[in-house]
């Protein structure tokens, strides 16, 4: 008999994605490299992981129920616990042990003195002990030799895991998705965070998140099928665990030591065929990694994937993105085209062509780190990406450590090296000169765009980094686990201000448009806004019952497009509700509720009107501000990311568990 660690990790990642806890799968899911395995999850069955431990416990209890002489002796039913206590289970049998000694004397002598007393004293004939044991408690529950699979699902075992009513009970049965069914699946991330973790790929969504998390949907056997046999020969899916391949070609560039990906075909497709797909009818696929890649197909039908009512996105308006070959935790337009970025736990972030035009349709931006003299694929997820100002650069940070900055054509520009551990969130000024990165390391730092070197190095947090944000082109907050937030200015040996108030980690933090109000969200279920002038928060938001895990402020009020509108906060959590906040006024002004998962990313149309919201439901609506209700609806394949809005306001990107990324025409 042998197992391996990978399998362990994965049984465990099953119980905890099948018993609702979200945010702890994606985590462990994330952290073990769950995605990166070659365990095909549609071949175990629900409550795998508690079926062998109950094998177990029964094994424990046969060996303290049989003695050494081979006969049964009556053994009462052992807790967990109890049987994994060697101190415990050696008193049991001594006692066994003991109580049969004494049990067989008895019988001895009641033999003798029957004897001496003639035929008619005879000893009736002892039942089975075992039987017995079996039967006799009357709190324990009814075990049968060789359990169902399906009668030892975490809902059979533990009757209080069904009061988590915010799981959907159907969604129990799926394979590896970070924190949903199809992750990859943080994960999960009260805080994988998509790590955020935006556990959008952070470290502790989305889980992160996972990281941040799963929202497992009973698989799809037809989908590992159905993907072998679309892969083409050498595509980079079929690389085990990232490796490349001699099929897949690519130039290093000698300077940064990093691969430059060759341009593959982009598979899309867009929901208007009433062909149906099998593998994708919805259900969640037991890995991530099972995405089909590098063609082209038409003959796509996602029909049973629109929301019904009249507010579904019509099948002509979505296009489904198919290539990466992991979850997706991160995705944003570019501010001049309509490229489309994606960030991935298969280590490769990609550029997604929507113009129409004879420009390649899909770059792949694989991030390799250097292994003696030749260049790997690091194997690292993807966390963070953001677009300069004019469109010409996209930043990448990754697990790997390193922060790159990339041609909007896909070519490696820079490797900027000098966090020690995976980073978090990574954002550029408004002017285009820096970029501003954080990391587990516990560190921030402000690099030159232009050289690629570190400007300078902020080792404030006394705990990992969470998220950063610019108010000025120096001058930019952060927050950690440490629940601290710092104000930081380029040239400046301490902190411009420091924020206490949160009782646990922050896991994201806004400045307003004017650079006045600084917006943290937390673990401790509340919202604070802050001032550089008060040491208190300006307001204390509670409402949510459970973690908020990102927020966003509208692009209207002064300073703004839409100088005469309301400037309102949007906060997702992970009580599947989404709120809009009056901050002038400190109050909520409406509260979204459609969702039946945890809420993962908002995001407000350019011009204030709408808000896109997305969840591990894996539902985006599209709401209208002014009225609270939901204009635009789309489900996807798997659970939501991250959503963004193009520069015009007229498409929707999203980024999903299942590895798929979504336009949506609005």
């Amino acid at each position: 008999m042998s197992f391996t660690s990978d399998e362990v990790n994965y049984l465990i990642y099953r119980y905890l994605s099948e018993s609702g806890f979200v945010h702890s799968a994606y985590l462990f899911g994330l952290e073990s490299h769950i995605a990166h395995t070659s365990i095909n999850g549609n071949s175990v069955p629900p409550g795998a992981l508690l079926s062998l431990i109950q094998k177990g416990l029964y094994y424990t209890e046969a060996e303290l129920s049989i003695g050494d002489d081979g006969q049964e002796r009556t053994c009462d039913s052992l807790s967990l616990i109890d049987a994994v206590v060697p101190d415990f289970v050696e008193n049991r049998r001594k006692e066994l042990q003991q109580l049969q000694q004494q049990q067989q004397q008895q019988q001895q002598q009641q033999s003798t003195s029957s004897s001496s007393t003639g035929p008619s004293g005879k000893i009736e004939p002892k039942s089975s002990s075992r039987t017995t044991t079996l039967s006799s408690n009357n709190n324990d529950k009814d075990r049968s030799p060789m359990p169902h699979p399906t009668n030892t699902s975490p809902q059979s075992i533990n009757t209080t895991l069904s009061d988590r009513s915010n799981i959907d009970s159907s969604s129990t049965n799926g394979g590896v998705n970070y924190p949903n069914s199809s992750a990859s699946e943080y994960g999960s991330s009260s805080s994988l965070r998509p790590f955020n973790s935006t556990l959008t790929g952070r470290s502790h969504s989305p889980a992160t998140a996972q990281s941040h998390y799963s929202h497992n949907h009973p698989s799809s056997s037809s989908h590992s099928n159905t993907i072998q046999s679309s892969a083409s020969t050498g595509n980079f899916s079929q690389i085990p665990n990232g490796n490349d391949n001699n099929s897949h070609s690519s130039y290093t560039n000698n300077t940064n030591h990093i691969a430059i990906p060759k341009h593959e075909p982009m598979e899309y497709e867009t929901s208007n065929s009433s062909h149906h797909h099998s593998h994708y009818s919805g259900n969640s696929t037991s890995n991530s990694l099972n995405v089909p890649t590098g063609s082209l197909n038409n003959n796509n039908n996602n029909n049973n994937l629109m929301m019904n009512g009249s507010v579904d996105i019509p099948a002509h308006r979505v296009t489904v993105l198919r290539g990466h070959e992991s979850e997706v935790f991160i995705c944003a337009w570019n501010p001049t085209h309509d490229l489309l970025a994606s960030g991935s736990g298969d280590s490769t972030a990609r550029i997604w062509n929507l113009q129409g035009s004879g420009r390649e349709q899909e770059m792949v931006l694989r991030h390799c780190i250097r292994r003696g003299d030749t260049q790997v694929p690091s194997n690292k997820d993807v966390t963070s990406l953001d677009w300069n100002p004019s469109g010409t650069q996209l930043a990448t940070g990754s697990y790997d450590g390193y922060a790159r900055i990339w041609s909007s054509d896909g070519n490696l520009a820079s490797t900027l090296g000098q966090h020690k551990g995976p980073i978090f969130a990574l954002k550029w000024n408004k002017k285009g000169n820096y970029i501003l990165s954080a990391g587990v390391d516990r560190t921030t730092i402000i690099w030159d765009a232009n050289s690629g070197h570190c400007e300078q190095q902020f080792a404030f947090h006394t705990a990992p980094a969470l998220d950063v944000d610019w108010q000025s082109d120096v001058t930019f907050a952060s927050c950690s686990t440490d629940q601290k937030i710092h104000v930081c200015r380029l040239g400046e040996t301490k902190p411009v201000k420091t924020f206490h108030g949160h009782q646990n980690e922050v896991n994201a933090i806004k400045w307003d448009p004017q650079g006045r109000l600084l917006a943290s969200c937390s673990d401790d279920m509340t919202l604070k806004i802050w001032t550089m002038t008060k040491d208190t928060p300006v307001h204390n938001l509670q409402a949510h019952n459970k973690e908020i895990y990102t927020i966003k402020w509208s692009p209207t009020g002064p300073n703004t497009m839409n100088p005469n509108a309301t400037l309102l906060l949007a906060s997702a959590s992970f009580d599947s509700t989404v709120r809009l906040w009056d901050v002038e006024r400190g109050i909520c002004q409406s509260t979204l509720v459609k969702h039946s998962e945890p809420v993962y990313s908002v995001a407000f149309s350019p011009d204030g009107r709408l808000l896109a919201t997305g969840s591990f439901d894996k539902a985006i609506h599209i709401w209208d501000i002014a009225r609270g209700e939901i204009v635009h609806s789309y489900r996807g394949t798997g659970g939501i990311f991250e959503v963004c809005w193009n520069s015009r306001g007229t498409r929707v990107g999203a980024s999903a568990s299942d590895g798929t990324v979504s336009d949506l025409l609005n």
